[in-house]
């Protein structure tokens, strides 16, 4: 069975940048599409990007495009999210998973229910 281990998050200045890890304890991430998610206080958990099994395929929620970028290293096992000009807004707890029944990501906000295996999250805490 998969499991997902998050790694990466901290502190940070508006303006700032961090890289989360996802990196897979056991199993392969190489059959999996991987989206990241992310839940703050309060408030109900939304995706926020996604990357697809081998033809590195993405999706970003319009709140991050163009500042974050999703890649994964099949070699290392790990998918990573480079976020950059952070925000206080984009403060939160983020959480790598898994969907082992898609190939791509779809052209929409990933879905929690479409994702099966969930790491233990990390947070990122965006303030001055």
């Amino acid at each position: 069975q998969l499991q997902l281990v998050e790694s990466g998050g901290g502190l940070v200045q508006p303006g700032g940048s961090l890289r989360l890890s996802c990196a897979a304890s056991r199993g392969t991430l190489d059959y999996y599409v991987i989206a990241w998610f992310r839940q703050a206080p309060g408030k109900e958990r939304e995706g926020v990007s996604c990357i697809s099994r081998s033809d590195r395929r993405t999706y970003y929620a319009d709140s991050v495009k163009g500042r974050f970028t999703i890649s994964r290293d099949n070699a290392k096992n790990t998918v990573y999210l480079q976020m950059n000009s952070l925000k206080p807004e984009d403060t939160a707890a983020y959480y790598c998973a898994a969907n082992s029944r898609a190939y791509f990501c779809s052209p929409y906000v990933p879905a929690s229910a479409d994702y099966d295996y969930w790491g233990q999250g990390t947070q990122v805490t965006v303030s001055s």
